[in-house]
């Protein structure tokens, strides 16, 4: 699990975006809802043309690309359509793999996982850019920072472009063009000045971010109290965002056994309102590598057991969840846009 970043300044808490929900409990309750005379807005999944009142749901698995174990865990997923979605780390050192890996399985949802930190002790990376084109991205010891408040506190927005820039382009040079854009750690939402370059991207690429619709006020405050700078400038550049947006973003619940953790990902899900949601995770196959790089091990490993077990495939299949990915997401947008012309 990625370390808890807290870090108050006159302006700023920041949380990293992969424990920003680890339960939907902050949500207005359905009580709460009831009391309103006013209608229902219409969901982001609404919108896309998925039925009215549907839970639409992407199982997406970050960080691949950080080592084998992760890669490995994630095409077997992805190949046995357990998950519906993924998306790579480019400046890591399984990167190359997992992209050549997309490039020869075209169908896959497979994404970028924008990097601007390197968060381990002893597993590192530096920039997919020169270096020395983006001074402010790089520590003492010639890497990504650790933390996303040392990222804000030192780059610039144009260094920040550049390199997310050049990740996406070694995609493409490697045959693999992404099918969505998201941000490793929250980092391109810590800033509104790095949000706004990172929807630009988007835009440009016309590759959809992991964009949050913040039109609902309660979404809008949990992304505040988390930490995010939910400013009226970041709640404008996502109004103003015309690619595909979510209506909720969250991340597997840690868990204190592997029962513990199912039992903790069904009360998510079960949690959930109708639209469309994505959640993060990080699976991995179990390994003495994987043990040194991370602390968070075996909850990785649990992510990955998790969605092979037929347990949880029953459990979904009962809940009624419609799943899908960020290439249907992009064709339905399509589709919908071409009939409003």
């Amino acid at each position: 699990m990625k370390r808890i970043i807290t870090l108050i300044t006159a302006s700023l808490l920041l949380l990293p975006a992969t424990i920003l929900f680890t339960s939907c409990s902050q949500r207005r309750s359905s009580e709460d809802r009831g009391k309103s005379s006013q209608p229902a807005p219409v969901t982001q999944a609404e919108r896309l043309g998925f039925p009215a009142g549907s839970k639409v749901l992407i199982l997406h698995a970050d960080d691949a690309g950080m080592c084998e174990e992760a890669n490995e865990a994630v095409r077997y997923l992805l190949e046995h359509g357990l998950i519906q979605s993924t998306s790579v780390m480019a400046p890591c050192p399984a990167a190359d793999s997992m992209l050549l890996w997309a490039r020869a399985h075209p169908d896959m949802d497979v994404g970028m996982h924008l990097t601007l930190t390197s968060e381990w002790q002893s597993w590192r990376w530096g920039p997919v850019s020169d270096p020395a084109t983006v001074p402010g991205l790089v520590d003492p010891d010639g890497m990504l920072w650790h933390e996303v408040p040392q990222v804000v506190a030192h780059a610039t927005p144009d260094e920040v472009e550049r390199e997310i820039r050049a990740q996406i382009d070694k995609a493409i040079a490697l045959g693999h063009r992404p099918t969505h854009l998201d941000t490793h750690m929250g980092t391109l939402y810590a800033s509104p000045a790095f949000a706004e370059r990172f929807l630009k991207v988007a835009k440009e690429y016309h590759i959809p971010a992991n964009a949050i619709d913040l039109s609902d006020t309660a979404v809008a405050r949990q992304f505040r109290d988390a930490g995010y700078p939910i400013d009226d400038r970041m709640i404008g550049l996502l109004e103003h965002y015309d690619l595909p947006k979510l209506d909720f973003f969250t991340s597997a619940p840690k868990g204190e056994t592997y029962k513990d953790k199912k039992e903790k990902f069904k009360a998510l899900v079960r949690s959930l309102r109708p639209g469309l949601t994505e959640i993060i995770f990080h699976p991995a196959v179990e390994s003495d590598h994987l043990k040194e790089i991370t602390n968070s091990w075996q909850q990785r490993v649990w992510e990955y057991r998790m969605f092979t077990d037929p347990e949880m495939i029953r459990f979904f299949r009962e809940e009624s969840i419609v799943f899908t990915n960020w290439i249907e997401i992009m064709q339905r947008f399509e589709d919908q846009k071409s009939k409003k012309q």
